[in-house]
């Protein structure tokens, strides 16, 4: 094997690695530098499993004739990432025997894996599968190893050098894209866990304790009606699906407006809309309340055909002051915002029963709301628990669409 000849790409791998390019990038330079380098590449994949709440991992392709490279995911109920599927596999076969590689020639004999049959009509001679191992410490979650498979087009296939350079070059491009995906493991748990602004922020390294930024929001606090009634009658296995539905609903609806989730609290949630404008981040907020409303509509619809418990959203509104950042114990900070205008809302929210309205928004939302302000009615004036003086509240004109 000449080292000198492979030499460049294992710097390429190295400085893309470290400059953060993503997988497929990663794969396709490689690939394309491959060739160059003189190995006779037709196709690449590169597959590896990842930490995140839907998905179970990623698989990346790479074809010559295409000049291009695809993506693809599968998830834990994804019924194209079916058990058949893997345990056909040779990747299944490396991975229960603890080979590292797997290697067949596509000639006219009988093939044993469906894939290999699938690259023989496309013109594929040879085929080269491998596993790179991760140590015990290395894995993260069900992502333990990275599984690669190489095929050539080229009459007679890979040479013995072309093996060795293969074997030599993978693990550095294992390397380089665990690296990629473990950093996409990190944005998505922090933007799962922490909310997709406040996840950033912590990313681009604002972690110190105790700094917040002060802001002026649009303050979201809901919560669902007769949850703890709910708890006490419906059968226990029923109540994570139910939040789930609900949160699903209302978290969906906030993001298509702009908003940012901070806190799930039970079955409350609260969020902000961090406009420039006061009156943009009002009308955000009405839209995405406005579709929380028919989201929340149409799932009872469903729940009810299936004859699960429904309930109904409860809903304040509020503008103020906030701090925004790190709050918390030495150990165990909480990005979020704090300060009187939150327990206002909250307070607020607290009042749609009573006042048997879904909605309740306050004076200052009233004052901010500018253009949507005509969609406001008046509800009277309220003492809040905790708060000094009463303020008037506004529920939502019926009938009348932002």
């Amino acid at each position: 094997m000449d080292h000198a000849r492979l030499s460049p790409l294992i710097q390429w791998i190295s400085a893309a690695g470290l400059s953060g390019r993503r997988e497929l990038d990663l794969l396709q330079g490689f690939c394309e530098r491959a060739v160059a380098a003189s190995l006779p590449l037709g196709r690449a994949v590169f597959g590896l499993d990842t930490l995140h709440p839907v998905l179970e991992g990623r698989v990346f392709e790479w074809q010559r004739s295409a000049g291009s490279s695809t993506q693809s995911e599968y998830g834990r109920l994804d019924p194209d990432s079916s058990n058949d599927k893997w345990l056909q596999s040779p990747f299944h076969q490396l991975y229960e025997t603890g080979a590292t590689m797997l290697r067949r020639r596509l000639g006219n004999e009988e093939l044993e894996f469906p894939v290999l049959e699938e690259l023989r009509q496309r013109g594929m001679t040879d085929y080269v599968a491998m596993v790179n191992r991760f140590g015990t410490d290395g894995a993260i979650g069900l992502m333990d190893c990275t599984y690669s498979s190489w095929a050539s087009d080229q009459a007679g296939g890979f040479s013995d050098d072309d093996l060795a350079a293969l074997e030599f070059l993978v693990p550095s491009l294992a390397l380089a894209i665990k690296g990629a995906a473990t950093a996409r493991i990190i944005e998505t748990l922090v933007e799962t866990y922490l909310g997709r602004d406040a996840g950033h922020r912590v990313l681009r390294g604002h972690i110190e304790r105790g700094v917040a930024e002060k802001i002026s929001a649009v303050l979201w606090f809901s919560d669902l009606q007769g949850f703890t009634r709910i708890t006490d009658t419906a059968p226990p296995a029923q109540i994570i699906p139910l939040l789930n539905d609900y949160a699903d609903a209302v978290v969906s609806a906030l993001h298509g407006q702009g908003g940012e989730v901070l806190k799930f609290m039970g079955d409350g949630m609260l969020a902000i809309f961090d406009a420039a404008a006061a009156e943009d981040a009002c009308c955000q907020a009405l839209a995405a309340a406005d579709d929380a409303v028919r989201r929340v509509a149409a799932l009872n619809e469903r729940r009810i055909a299936q004859d699960l418990p429904v309930t109904r959203l409860y809903l304040g509104l509020h503008v103020g002051e906030v701090f925004y950042g790190n709050i918390g114990s030495y150990h165990r900070l909480d990005f979020t915002v704090v300060g009187p205008a939150v327990n206002e809302t909250s307070r607020i929210t607290a009042l749609c029963r009573s006042l048997d309205q879904d909605v309740l928004l306050s004076s200052a939302f009233a004052a901010a709301a500018g253009r949507s302000r005509g969609r406001l009615v008046s509800v009277g004036r309220y003492a809040l628990r905790g708060v000094r003086r009463p303020q008037e509240l506004y529920t939502l004109e019926p009938g009348l669409s932002g």
